[in-house]
Order: structure tokens, then C-alpha cells, then sequence
């Protein structure tokens, strides 16, 4: 039976880093991450485990709304009317990390991590994922609690769980 994204959120992060290895050598994929409020966190969980150049090659740190456009393609235009942290722009910034890296799967991730920020509309803890390829992706919105450590490590467990499961599937 393949794990729930909640069955993975509270495992140690080098334990998801490792099977999510696990899954792309079995299931030959390369992976990417294209990161805003986690700073590379992502990335760095997957690179932390032995080996892991062997599945991930690329990693994304598109902080400024003109990195995101710059690197991955984001259309300005998304990032005006949207708003960094929106739907549309995590999308685009996975279609963009595979486009870009020739990864098979990617993560995207922008989020308000705190403490400033934050709008009645999209507080301090909101995070947009979103996982899948450069034709396909999925999305949602979480909303953590805590200080900005606490929202940026949760938002990290959560962009390699969402790849975990999405393997998982295959």
C-alpha cells in the first residue's frame, strides 16, 4: 500500500531524503526542486543522502520574484496578477525546473514563512506546493504554524513527501 502524505509529514527528513532515493533509482527518475520561502531546504534534505547525484542534478533557489521569471520561466504576468504565492506560480515553477533541468519530477514551493509578510488574504504561514512535470502538475495550500523555522522545515518535509507519493503511484 503506497503512504499517505500524512503518514510521512512527522518522519525524520533524512529518512523521507532516503526513500525518496529509494524510489527514484528503482524507478529511474530524476528530480528537481524550485524553492522560495524554503531557501534550498529542499534540495539540501535530498543532497544531505549519499549518492543522491545519481536522481537529482538541479535544485532551484528563486527567491525574487525576477529570479522565478529569469530561471523558470514564470510569466511575469502570473507574478502580478497571482502574487508569488499562488497556484499559478508554484506550477510554472515546476513546469520550469523541468523544463530547465530535464529532471522527470519536480517540486515547487513558495510560501509567506513569516515573521512579516503576511496579508488578511495569505498570513504568515501560508505555503503553496506543487509536484509533477513540465505537462502535468498538482497543487495545494497549507498553512503551518509556528515561526518561520518551524513553517520552512514543514513546508521541506511536505515538498519531499508530495514526490514520495507521486513515486509511489507509479
Amino acid at each position: 500500500m503506497a503512504p499517505s502524505v500524512e503518514s510521512l509529514k512527522n518522519l525524520d527528513l533524512t529518512l523521507l531524503a532516503q526513500r525518496l532515493g529509494k524510489l527514484c533509482i528503482t524507478y529511474h527518475v530524476e528530480v528537481s526542486a524550485a524553492e522560495s520561502c524554503t531557501g534550498g531546504g529542499i534540495a539540501s534534505a535530498i543532497t544531505a543522502v549519499p549518492g543522491s547525484s545519481a536522481y537529482f542534478s538541479t535544485g532551484y533557489v528563486t527567491y525574487s520574484n525576477a529570479a522565478k521569471t529569469r530561471l523558470l520561466g514564470v510569466p511575469k504576468e502570473t507574478l502580478e496578477s497571482q502574487g508569488a504565492v499562488s497556484e499559478a506560480v508554484v506550477n510554472a515553477m515546476v513546469a520550469g525546473a523541468c523544463r530547465e533541468s530535464g529532471a522527470d519530477l519536480a517540486v515547487a514551493v513558495s510560501g509567506v514563512a513569516g515573521p512579516d509578510g503576511g496579508s488578511d488574504e495569505k498570513p504568515v504561514g501560508t505555503v503553496w506546493l506543487a509536484w509533477g512535470n513540465v505537462n502535468a502538475q498538482q497543487a495545494e495550500c497549507l498553512h503551518f504554524p509556528g515561526d518561520r523555522q518551524a513553517v520552512r522545515e514543514q513546508a521541506v518535509r511536505q515538498g519531499i513527501a508530495r514526490l514520495i507519493v507521486a513515486l509511489d503511484k507509479r
